[in-house]
C-alpha cells in the first residue's frame, strides 16, 4: 500500500503503513502499572523520564481500574521533580454520556470538574466505577513542559465506564483541555484516583519527535 500525503511543502510518500517519511516519530518512554497502587508518578530523571527532549508527550491509559466506587481519574503537575503536585491549572470539561439502559444521553459542560487557576488535581474522569468490567482507557496530550516562555497545554480525550449513585451503569467520553499557568520547566506528571487506589491497570509515556 502506498501512503500519500500532501502539505505546504509537497508530496509524502510511504511504502508501507505506518512509515510516513518527514512525519514525526511515537518514541516509547516509560511504562507504569498500577497494582493498588495510591498514585503512578512520572518523574523526569527517575528512571528514564525525560520531559525535555520532544515538543509534545502522550500518555495513554489501558483499563485504569480503582479500588473505589465512584471515583474521579485525576492528574497534576509539578516544577519540583516531584516534591509538589500543585501547579495552576485553567481547565475545562466536557461530559456527554449514554446510559446502559438507555434510560438517558446527554452531551454536557461538566462545570464542577474544571479549575480557573486552581492548584488542586484535575479530574479527567468522572465517576469510574469499580465493578469487575469498568474501567478507563484513552490518552492525555502534554505540550512542550520544559518550555520557560510559555503556559503548558494539554489535552486529553477518555472513555470511562461509569457508576452513578443508582448503580446504573452509563458510558461516557470525558473531554478536557487546559493549561497549566506556569512557565517554569514542567518537570513531573502524577495520576491517582479522588478517592482510593488504582487498582490495575497501565500508563505508557511517550515523546513525539
Amino acid at each position: 500500500m502506498s501512503i500519500v500525503k500532501l502539505n505546504n511543502r509537497g508530496v509524502k510518500n510511504a511504502t508501507a503503513f505506518g512509515s510516513i517519511t518527514g512525519l514525526g516519530s511515537m518514541t516509547f518512554i516509560k511504562k507504569l502499572t498500577a497494582s493498588s497502587s495510591a498514585t503512578l508518578s512520572f518523574v523526569h530523571g527517575s528512571g528514564g523520564v525525560d520531559f525535555s527532549t520532544y515538543k509534545e508527550y502522550v500518555f495513554t491509559f489501558n483499563n485504569i481500574h480503582p479500588g473505589s466506587h465512584d471515583t474521579d481519574f485525576t492528574f497534576q503537575g509539578s516544577i519540583d521533580s516531584g516534591s509538589n503536585y500543585n501547579v495552576a491549572m485553567t481547565t475545562t470539561v466536557v461530559s456527554p454520556y449514554h446510559y446502559e439502559n438507555d434510560g438517558g444521553a446527554l452531551l454536557y459542560y461538566n462545570a464542577p470538574k474544571d479549575q480557573a487557576q486552581g492548584t488542586a488535581f484535575q479530574s479527567i474522569s468522572d465517576g469510574v466505577g469499580n465493578e469487575a468490567d469498568q474501567s478507563v482507557s484513552g490518552s492525555l496530550h502534554l505540550f512542550n513542559p520544559s518550555s520557560e516562555i510559555f503556559v503548558k497545554h494539554y489535552i486529553c480525550n477518555v472513555q470511562t465506564s461509569c457508576l452513578d449513585s443508582s448503580d446504573d451503569a452509563y458510558s461516557m467520553n470525558d473531554l478536557s483541555a487546559g493549561y497549566f499557568n506556569n512557565t517554569n520547566n514542567i518537570d513531573a506528571i502524577q495520576f491517582k484516583m479522588s478517592s482510593g487506589n488504582i487498582d490495575a491497570g497501565d500508563i505508557c509515556l511517550y515523546g513525539i519527535a
